[in-house]
């Protein structure tokens, strides 16, 4: 089998780790697999190279910061590359631009647009283990490049791709996707496997195990992803077509995420196309809009209500601001002691009252329910704050994920 491994910043956090990688991946090599690694940065390293640019300037050029950026995962390439020929392993520590990797020209937050794999294939077939440094390529005019937030993983799910490797594995400190948070409910289970679907939607609610970007790219690439972890044999769970999970449960898993804000607009002019006017002033300054919930006055104005991440209200504020301002809106409230808690699961699709069974466990807690969106797969209610962890347990619960 070829494998790609990524290992993350904690994983590679002293020398002492980078080692234990090394140890882990000549145990790969051993069961007879080849394998390409991809690595982060040691972790603080980013920390360390962001400080030392704004020693200098308060606003560096963003493409002077992908180059410094940049050099981060190469120092850890080439540790991990120079550990392994010690050991007797064959191995060669490439940049992402060596890997073929080519990017959009946004610095500091780059799209993947293709892989060449055809060096790094040059060295598989060489017997070599081929390191890669994550979390960056180049663009066409060879511009060194960053991939933003969870990278590194972006990096190792498209070499998987672009190699057709039958495995891409994840290392971090956890060893696996539970049921649940287990700081929350204890008694979560750790998940064998789970559907791309279900991933992308527990992600998108608040679990932080892996990002929406590498997730989406895996079902996109038809890449089967193990998220494992670094500091045990414990199995991981692994991430794949819905088609390979032959047992569905109804509900797979409870997320919850405490970072929202509901917004409320009251006596919105109940004309065509105002709520749009609304959104499209919201989405132009990049606010996430999460639930909507909008109610018909009985004076020729409507109510709308909407959720929004806790670091982006105040721009929502200064959007509604303008809206209030010009007459289009009577007043505004906002709640940032909301959370959104979820259910997902594929069963949903074929099984009916999975929602009032959500609302019943909700109910039994006296947990009054103040939005709710639904998906073919999802059911999220916001609620108050103070409740959520109790609402983690009691759907946890209702839903026998513990079993």
């Amino acid at each position: 089998m070829l494998i790609v491994q990524k290992f993350g910043g904690t994983s590679v956090g002293d020398l002492d780790r980078i080692q234990n990688v090394a140890n882990r991946v000549q145990k790969t090599v051993n069961e007879g697999h080849q394998v390409v690694v991809v690595v982060s940065a040691m972790s603080g390293e980013t920390n360390k190279l962001i400080a030392y640019a704004e020693h200098f300037s308060a606003t560096p050029s963003v493409a002077e910061v992908d180059m410094l950026l940049s050099s981060g995962e190469r120092v850890t390439a080439s540790l991990l590359s120079i550990a392994l020929n010690e050991m007797g392993l064959p191995s060669i520590a490439m940049t992402g631009r060596q890997a073929g990797i080519v990017t959009t020209s946004r610095h500091t937050k780059a799209r993947i647009e293709n892989i060449d794999p055809s060096s790094m294939q040059k060295a598989i077939n060489a017997g070599k283990i081929v390191v890669v440094a994550g979390f960056q390529g180049v663009n066409e005019e060879g511009m060194v490049t960053t991939l933003g937030r969870g990278g590194s993983d972006l990096s190792a799910v498209a070499i998987a791709g672009a190699l057709k490797a039958d495995l891409c594995e994840i290392y971090t400190d956890v060893d696996g996707i539970y049921t649940t948070d287990p700081r929350i409910e204890p008694k979560a289970k750790k998940l064998e496997r789970i559907s791309y679907e279900e991933m992308l939607e527990l992600a998108s609610l608040g679990a932080k195990v892996l990002q929406n970007r590498s997730v989406e790219m895996a079902k996109k690439l038809n890449v089967n992803l193990v998220t494992r972890s670094s500091f045990s044999e414990a199995e991981g769970t692994l991430i794949t077509k819905e088609e390979n999970i032959m047992e569905q449960p109804v509900v797979s898993g409870v997320a919850l995420d405490r970072n929202q804000a509901r917004v409320s607009l009251v006596g919105v002019t109940d004309r065509p196309g105002i709520a749009a006017e609304i959104f499209n002033a919201l989405a132009l300054e990049e606010i996430n809009v999460d639930v909507i919930l909008q109610t018909v006055a009985h004076d020729g104005t409507t109510n709308i209500d909407f959720t929004v991440p806790t670091n982006e209200l105040e721009n929502a504020k200064n959007i509604v601001k303008s809206f209030v301002e010009k007459g289009e809106i009577k007043s505004s409230d906002y709640n940032e002691s909301i959370a959104k808690v979820s259910i997902v699961g594929v069963g949903m699709k074929s099984h009916a009252g999975v929602a009032a069974k959500a609302f019943s466990a909700m109910a039994a807690e006296n947990i009054n329910i103040r939005m709710i969106s639904t998906s073919e797969i999802k059911v999220s209610m916001v609620i108050e704050d103070k409740y959520s962890e109790l609402a983690v347990r009691a759907l946890h619960s209702a839903f026998e994920l513990d079993k």
